[in-house]
C-alpha cells in the first residue's frame, strides 16, 4: 500500500475510535482533535458512513452505528 493510502486508514480507524469513545461528536470536534481540514475530515466521514460504521442524526453531528466491527492494532 502507498504510505499516503495507510497514513489515510490509520486516521480513518483513529476518527472511528474517536467517535465510538466520544458518543455523538461534530465534525468541528473532528478537525480540533485530528488538526486537519473539514474538507478532509468530510471525506473520511463519507467512507465511514458509506460502510455503515457512523451516521449523522443531525446535520454536522456523529455517531456510531450498532454494526460490529473487528479492529486489528
Amino acid at each position: 500500500m502507498k504510505p499516503t493510502t495507510d497514513r489515510m486508514l490509520i486516521r480513518i480507524k483513529d476518527m472511528y475510535k474517536y467517535i465510538l469513545e466520544n458518543g455523538t461528536v461534530t465534525t468541528q470536534d473532528l478537525v480540533d482533535e485530528f488538526g486537519i481540514t473539514p474538507r478532509t475530515i468530510q471525506r473520511d466521514l463519507n467512507v465511514l458512513a458509506f460502510n455503515e460504521l457512523i451516521e449523522s442524526p443531525v446535520r454536522g453531528k456523529w455517531t456510531t452505528t450498532e454494526k460490529k466491527v473487528k479492529m486489528t492494532s
